[in-house]
């Protein structure tokens, strides 16, 4: 069985192809990831027209002013004094019974190129029934139908060193895995950032190191949820100690709930390192889905955390959890809740 292609993949072979100026009478852009669906639809406005050819033949449309018929309608049209009208309808996912766009997809215009921007929130059913699968099987037959699917967390440091490489910028695992720990996996938020600090790197600089996104971006190297777990890891009691004080003193920046999750997170893998047959660097990685440089500190912290120790955090993390969220607590603050979380993980 051939290999599923990533969103990545898929968004790549896309724009190559219309760089080749080889276009699809409609391209269906739907999924969680919203970045993607704007660069493909941006990529398309700005250049399978001239400029001159824009005014009478490409239309932005949204989805809340429209419904099906309207957009058939639109797509009908002939282009004028150009080859090719181009229509692209933002906001989608607001069109109701968007499945009867197959009157039009059953026999498209080839002189017009329709662009369906569709951004679902994660678990949205939309896309599932039986008629919108009709719909998308078509898609698939006569055009593009790309779904664009959120990265997991762990793929997102990959991600940040493979944006930055293209633009001649280098990175090392570290900070990649601090801008991922700030900015989450929010991929138009995190090209931003990236962005950002590329305008402020010295011309005679082509890499991003932690003080540059210390002092560019706010986040201290010394005092994040990164350092939190490793520390944790390395049973360093003092600096875990350090950092959670800090977290109580800065707790909008620091929320309790982000914490817990990024302790579970490190743990989990902790415990699914044990019971790894294949410890051997490539597979570790693999499994654990972290950059091998990180590999030696998760051997390390499972030395000291058994799985019995992994079993007991987990439990610890779900009383804490709750607590934070009041239940069998009156007045403890989180800051507080912290300190006594990571004294009991590490004793």
């Amino acid at each position: 069985m051939a290999k599923k292609r990533t969103s990545v993949e898929a968004y790549a072979e896309i724009i190559s192809d219309l760089k080749k100026k080889i276009y699809k009478p409609v391209y269906f852009l739907t999924g969680d990831e919203s970045y993607y669906i704007d660069m493909i639809a941006d990529y398309i406005a700005e250049n399978v027209l001239e400029e001159s050819e824009k005014a009478f033949n490409q239309s932005i449309l949204f989805g809340k002013d429209l419904d099906v018929p309207a957009i058939i309608n639109a797509a009908r049209r002939f282009p004028m004094m150009s080859n090719y009208q181009v229509i692209i309808v933002k906001e989608a996912q607001n069109i109701k019974k968007i499945e009867e766009l197959e009157i039009y997809l059953k026999a498209p215009l080839k002189t017009t190129i329709l662009v369906i921007c569709q951004k679902l929130k994660q678990g949205d059913s939309k896309g599932k029934s039986d008629k919108s699968r009709k719909l998308m099987a078509l898609v698939e037959k006569i055009g593009i139908l790309f779904e664009s699917k959120k990265l997991y967390d762990s793929q997102i440091p990959a991600w940040i060193t493979q944006y930055l490489a293209e633009k001649g910028i280098s990175i090392a695992p570290v900070p990649a895995n601090l801008l991922n720990e700030f900015l989450g996996n929010d991929l138009s938020k995190i090209s931003n950032e990236l962005e950002k600090l590329i305008i402020t790197l010295p011309l005679d600089n082509k890499k991003i190191t932690v003080e540059h996104i210390e002092r560019n971006i706010g986040l201290s190297k010394d005092f994040n949820r990164f350092e939190l777990t490793k520390s944790l890891g390395e049973r360093d009691i003092l600096k875990v100690n350090r950092i959670a004080d800090y977290f109580a003193k800065n707790p909008s920046s620091n929320p309790m709930v982000l914490t817990l999750t990024a302790i579970y997170q490190y743990y989990v893998k902790i415990f699914r390192y044990h019971f790894l047959k294949d410890k051997s660097a490539s597979n570790i990685a693999s499994e654990l889905g972290v950059n091998p440089y990180f590999i030696d500190e998760y051997k390390n912290a499972a030395r000291i955390y058994n799985p019995r120790k992994c079993v007991e955090v987990f439990s610890m993390l779900r009383e804490y959890d709750m607590r934070a969220k009041g239940l069998n607590n009156d007045s403890t603050e989180d800051g507080e809740l912290l300190r006594e979380l990571v004294f009991k993980i590490m004793h």
